[in-house]
């Protein structure tokens, strides 16, 4: 069987490395994560995940919070 999957709208942010990129991506994730070093700790579903410059952080449709490296976020998601 194969399956598609279903068109879903997220928030995202990408993290480029800065100060004010590492301000805006712990801005949109809240409590949920914190800046370490050049990298941006992600409480997810699944433990804590690390974000690193050029990744993007994803909202998810039940309100968690996910990385996604940028080929793979460009392969599946399109700007609306």
């Amino acid at each position: 069987m194969k399956f598609r999957k279903k068109p879903v709208v997220v928030d995202a942010v990408k993290y480029d490395g800065t100060g004010i990129s590492a301000r805006e991506c712990i801005d949109f994730i809240g409590a949920n994560g914190n800046l370490d070093c050049e990298k941006i700790a992600i409480h997810t579903l699944e433990g804590i995940v690390t974000a690193s410059p050029g990744d993007w952080i994803i909202r998810g449709v039940n309100g968690e919070y996910y990385p996604c490296k940028p080929d793979i976020f460009e392969k599946t998601y399109e700007k609306v």
